[in-house]
């Protein structure tokens, strides 16, 4: 009746490598997508893997929904990975690696570089990389380093005496992350005969580091040098009823989440099995957690390639995101906002107006106080400078950082600090729950007395994923909308009772019980004969009851398009069961990332967007903010643009088999393209925001 969530994101990692595979990508964007899926597989490792191995260190055999056991789906995992790293490989040796030659891009090995590139990467290495380095010789005084989570490293086999009269045998060097990984070598470097003499030339510091191993122990006889790598348990666990303070006790444990438990090694293929098993006994790893790979242990460094080409016809060509009609013609973007309702669709429109209505707070003598939810953001976050400045001009600001945002725990410390420095109210949610709601409340003294203004979404308030992800912002003054986030807010920063949301859903509250009720309401609608339809979207499907609720939904007669794009537990295509449910998984030059619930409602279409997945961890362990989308016009231009759309895609869209594997959907249309198409098009300031294709009009409706 399930599917193995894991074996699902490995799947979705499978179609994030097919991009790289596929001709019709720019290259460079192909090599862009072969490491993201290496380096989605390290995080895999880092969450998914880890909190199995947990469970099974701790004792716990307990079954999966899908019905698999803590250790059965720990063997799916080793072998579903082993399959996927090949594939990777594969691809960069047998594909990309070469494509990039033939454009006069090369990454050289060390057995192919001419005279004067071994030159003048020696001199490199005496320079910048010699001075940084630490050989360790093994011995009882010198036992075996702690090795860094995902680090490059060496492992050294050597024979003779050194200086001491010692004779250890293995050496291990530490490679700092200080050092670049990809280093371009100058163009009059090298022989116009030499590989790499006509074109772009680099070499990996790994390489360069093998090369002049010897170096670092001068003297003795090298007998074997090999790369490794551990990737280790990177989830943070706080006792929250213990702490006084999450943020220092984060802070506490961030350096340690470095040398957690290992999970994985990554060895060179032509690694010695003594070697391996040598680091597999100090890693306390078993057999089936090595990974043997025929190329540099971290596929992911190669990424760095893609902004060291000077080369556009390689790469997705540049757009500007527009501005939606309502605010490019507004000198008042309060004034705008009180007028309609406005959509922000990401990355086709731009996210400066959710930025610059923030600044505009924080320099208006008339608004009061700005109140934000801040769970991952830029490293040099504008919307964070923002605040900084409100709070300085006297605004009551209040920030509900999300310390725990994993990976991002350092850079939100930093951010809650900076922002308690100027005066801001900075909390950090409610213990035991994520804060993954993004909402801004801004408080505004008019004429009429105060008014609330409003801005809602599906992503984070990060202006780099703005970019590269798809969302949807939403901007209004519906004061009971606006009422609502005032008591989300009160909720998350005070004590007392949940008081009743009018319009919003929100977790661990009321959203997961009223998506099943409306999922309920649609099978009763289908038994009765009327018209019924499920169309949702989401980065993940995997909560156990809501699975049940549409297999019933399914049953009575609904129809249900899912647009899924990582894991996805619901098994499709089962008779009786599951066979009027269809689900696609959309991969293409952006990132699907909006979430969107529509029901047909009885003829009401009711579409929610929310900043939650239909994933346990969203409807019971956070706090979530889910929204109604009331305006018509942005309600039929979503359905269109956001579902309708994706549903006839050909080129991006993968449809999910019964079996849990995916098939490439073929045809020309790609729903992407084609909407980045019109909406980054001129637009008539007077007209509409975008004319729908004939192609969406001749879609089935709801």
């Amino acid at each position: 009746m399930f599917l193995n969530r894991e074996l699902s994101l490995l799947e979705f990692n499978r179609r994030v490598l097919a991009q790289a595979l596929d001709e019709r990508v720019p290259l460079l964007e192909r090599l862009r997508f072969l490491t993201i899926s290496s380096t989605n597989l390290d995080e895999f490792f880092e969450v998914r893997k880890a909190s199995h191995q947990q469970r099974l260190t701790l004792g716990s055999t307990s079954t999966e929904f899908c019905g698999r056991t803590t250790s059965e789906v720990l063997d799916d995992i080793a072998q579903g990975a082993a399959v996927l790293v090949e594939e990777q490989y594969a691809a960069l040796r047998d594909i990309i690696l070469p494509a990039l030659e033939e454009e006069g891009i090369h990454v050289l090995r060390r057995d192919v570089w001419s005279p004067a590139q071994a030159a003048w990467i020696h001199d490199f290495f005496e320079r910048e990389v010699e001075p940084i380095l630490t050989p360790v010789g093994l011995d009882p005084s010198h036992p075996f380093p702690k090795i860094l989570n995902k680090s490059l490293n060496f492992v050294v086999l050597l024979e003779g005496e050194d200086a001491f009269g010692r004779e250890t045998g293995i050496g291990v060097v530490q490679v700092p992350r200080t050092l670049p990984r990809l280093i371009a070598i100058p163009r009059d470097v090298s022989e116009p005969e030499a590989v790499g003499g006509d074109g772009l030339t680099f070499v990996m510091l790994s390489s360069v580091v093998h090369a002049h191993i010897e170096q670092l122990f001068p003297g003795m006889n090298l007998l074997g040098c090999h790369q490794f790598r551990v990737t280790r348990n990177s989830e943070l666990w706080v006792d929250d009823e213990e702490v006084e303070n999450i943020l220092e006790a984060l802070e506490g444990e961030l350096p340690e989440r470095k040398y957690a438990e290992a999970v994985r090694l990554e060895v060179t293929e032509e690694c010695p099995e003594e070697v391996t098993r040598f680091l597999l006994k100090r890693f306390e790893l078993p057999e089936s957690d090595l990974y043997r790979v025929d190329g540099p242990v971290n596929l992911g460094r190669l990424g760095a390639l893609h902004g060291l080409v000077d080369r556009p016809d390689l790469k997705y060509t540049p757009f500007q995101p527009r501005l939606p009609r309502y605010l490019a013609r507004a000198e008042d973007p309060f004034a705008a906002i009180r007028q309609n309702d406005i959509l922000l669709h990401h990355p086709y429109e731009a996210f400066a107006p959710v930025v610059d209505l923030i600044r505009r707070s924080a320099a208006d003598p008339d608004v009061l106080a700005v109140k934000q939810t801040l769970y991952r953001t830029d490293r040099d976050s504008s919307v964070v400078q923002a605040l900084v400045d409100a709070a300085r001009a006297g605004k009551q600001v209040t920030a509900v950082v999300e310390l725990r945002a994993r990976f991002d725990e350092a850079e939100n410390i930093d951010f809650a600090t900076q922002l308690q420095d100027v005066g801001a109210q900075v909390v950090y949610g409610v213990v035991g729950y994520k804060t993954h709601a993004k909402m801004t409340l801004i408080v505004r003294r008019e004429p009429d007395g105060l008014q609330r203004y409003v801005h809602l979404s599906t992503g984070n308030y990060h202006a780099a994923t703005a970019r590269a992800y798809t969302d949807i912002g939403y901007l209004t003054a519906d004061p009971v909308i606006a009422d609502d986030v005032h008591k989300l807010f009160h909720r998350l920063t005070g004590l007392g009772e949940a008081q009743p949301l009018e319009r919003l859903l929100d977790a661990p509250f009321t959203l997961r019980r009223e998506m099943r009720r409306l999922i309920a309401e649609e099978a009763e609608h289908a038994r009765q004969g009327r018209p019924a339809r499920i169309i949702a979207k989401m980065n993940a499907l995997t909560e156990a009851n809501t699975i049940r609720a549409l297999y019933e939904a399914s049953q009575a007669g609904v129809q249900i398009d899912l647009v899924i794009r990582g894991a996805c537990c619901l098994r499709p295509g089962i008779p009786g069961i599951s066979d009027n449910i269809r689900v696609l998984s959309v991969l293409g030059r952006f990132l699907e990332h909006s979430r969107l619930a529509y029901f047909e409602a009885g003829g009401e279409q009711k579409l929610f967007a929310s900043s939650a997945d239909w994933m346990s961890r969203n409807l019971y362990r956070r706090v979530e903010a889910c929204f109604p989308i009331l305006d018509g016009k942005i309600k039929q231009r979503l359905l269109e643009n956001d579902l309708l759309n994706y549903l006839g895609d050909e080129v991006a869209a993968w449809e999910l088999r019964s079996d849990g594997h995916y098939v490439r959907t073929g045809g020309t249309v790609d729903a992407q393209v084609e909407l980045l198409q019109r909406m980054t098009a001129p637009v008539d300031a007077e007209g509409e925001d975008d004319e729908i294709p004939p192609r969406l009009r001749a879609l089935p409706a709801p």
